[in-house]
């Protein structure tokens, strides 16, 4: 029987989905589920390990059933999954020791502070290319081990095993308790603080300087190789298991980005931009991280430059959930588009700090500029437009360090169905963004990585050639203007600094 399709499971922040796709990377069908946010304290961010593998279970299903296959056309199984977000679990029972602490929650800044109190936030950078930053996995890993009652104790004795969602999700997949493969990939394992990105191992003085036994780590494998077989029990049974990337390098993969040079930018929850630097590993001086892009079979890494933005999104969710000034993320394009300009309002989304290329723990939210003259319209706007300015930043700080300006911007995620922030974007850059046809690049990435280690796809050529441009916006705006804009932002930006007490600011990378 002909394998027709590759099956992706897209474990987000906000939702799990499976989707189908076929050799011209197009989709045959999809499922999606979403799962609940949990916030037990300020700047907390949680999930339910249980209800994602349940939910994972559930849209693998609902694409299969949608497509009107079932295993037997399927040749691989691809993961891709919210990076950094940490689970913790017995390795007999398959049961979470705490839920998952995700990759948007700040509690382990004290052990960021305390680890950096010898040698600073870079102390690790030259071998992890990383900060010591709450947003990454390793901190979350030992807040956990320091926590939760027993944890410690049982971690040492090997009872538990730690990874993140990638992991948690492959772990079950095939087997759990009866024999699940615990595997993470190089992508993942450079989220962690723990991988040296140039032998692409655990690093054992790392380990010992933050307290993690090396015997909960999972193994690295490269980004596409058969890891494992879906169990036995599972709709999928017997299919392999052949890619696994974050999310944000399988966005990269998918959208093909494989030479040095070019980048993609993915607005979803959160935005993050992806500029690849070839098999040179090249460390930021502008806060910056330093990050695999991928790894195929047993070839040399591909490297990359990122900036990472923390509230993209999850704004636009924040004032439909929170304020109500929408009803559903849908309203707030028409009614950004309902005004000409933000009114000379600005939000700065700085809820749990900010990320790239500023790495200021101590920042919070902000919204500046008001006047009576400003409505829920310029409100709107002003959120849809925070996330462009902040991509901006990124690429300033991409462009210094790389000395390659970006001739155009190729862009994906739930966002970029929203024309009047692309516009607004290319306005701001003064260069083009291009959205492909298949704007789910972070599923698509996932299932190239899968379908190019079982054959489905017979080289990287193949992939190029199923990439196509669906819609590009050019930059209308002047010079000026885009300078005027930019320095009222860089000036809102200022306003979101030492506003927690407990925090001390943390210089840029």
């Amino acid at each position: 029987m002909p394998q027709d399709f590759v099956v992706a499971i897209d474990q987000g922040t906000t939702s799990t989905r499976a989707v189908v796709f076929n050799h011209n990377g197009r989709i045959v069908a999809s499922g999606q589920t979403e799962h609940r946010q949990f916030f037990p304290q300020a700047g907390w961010v949680e999930h339910d390990p249980i209800e994602i593998w349940d939910n994972t279970r559930q849209v693998i299903g609902m694409a299969l059933a949608a497509a009107n296959i079932t295993r037997h056309d399927v040749a691989a199984i691809g993961i891709t999954n919210q990076r950094e977000t940490t689970v913790v679990w017995d390795r007999r029972t398959g049961q979470p020791v705490y839920n998952a602490i995700v990759w948007q929650d700040v509690r382990s800044q004290p052990i960021c502070d305390q680890l950096a109190a010898d040698g600073g936030v870079e102390r690790f950078r030259d071998t992890v290319g990383l900060p010591l930053n709450p947003y990454f996995a390793g901190t979350k890993l030992v807040w956990i081990l320091d926590n939760v009652p027993g944890a410690r104790q049982r971690g040492e004795r090997g009872d538990l095993l730690f990874g993140t969602t990638d992991s948690w999700v492959l772990w079950n997949l095939t087997g759990g308790p009866r024999g699940g493969v615990h595997a993470t990939d190089v992508t993942n394992a450079s989220r962690t603080l723990f991988m040296d990105l140039r032998t692409l191992q655990w690093d054992q003085a790392i380990l010992d300087a933050f307290g993690v036994p090396r015997a909960m780590l999972p193994k690295i494998t490269s980004s596409s190789e058969v890891v494992a077989l879906a169990a036995s029990d599972s709709l999928l049974r017997h299919t392999p298991v052949a890619g696994v990337l974050g999310d944000q390098q399988a966005a990269t993969f998918g959208q093909t980005a494989f030479e040095r040079g070019q980048a993609k930018n993915t607005y979803g929850t959160g935005c993050f931009l992806i500029f690849n630097t070839g098999t040179d590993l090249v460390l930021s001086n502008n806060g910056l991280l330093t990050t695999v892009a991928y790894r195929l079979g047993q070839d040399q890494p591909v490297y990359a430059l990122e900036g990472s933005i923390a509230v993209a999104g999850s704004l636009i969710q924040w004032l439909r959930d929170n304020l109500k000034l929408i009803d559903s993320a849908a309203q707030a394009e028409p009614l950004a588009s309902s005004v000409a300009d933000n009114g000379g309002a600005y939000v700065v989304p700085a809820f749990s700090g900010l990320f790239a290329p500023y790495w200021r723990t101590d920042a919070r939210g902000a919204i500046v500029g008001l006047t009576r003259y400003v409505n829920r319209g310029h409100l709107v706007r002003a959120a849809l437009e925070a996330t462009a300015y902040q991509t901006c930043d990124v690429l300033r700080a991409v462009n210094a360090d790389s000395g390659v300006p970006l001739s155009e911007l190729r862009v994906d995620g739930g966002m970029v169905t929203n024309e009047l922030l692309m516009q607004f974007q290319a306005d701001l850059l003064g260069v083009p963004v291009v959205r492909p046809v298949v704007a789910e690049t972070t599923a698509l990435g996932a299932a190239y990585a899968a379908g190019l280690a079982t054959g489905f796809w017979d080289s990287l050529a193949d992939l190029r050639a199923n990439w196509a441009e669906d819609r590009r916006w050019e930059p209308t705006m002047e010079p000026a203007q885009r300078e005027r804009l930019s320095a009222q932002w860089a000036k809102a930006v200022t306003k979101t600094y030492g506003w927690t007490e407990n925090a001390d600011p943390a210089p840029g990378i």
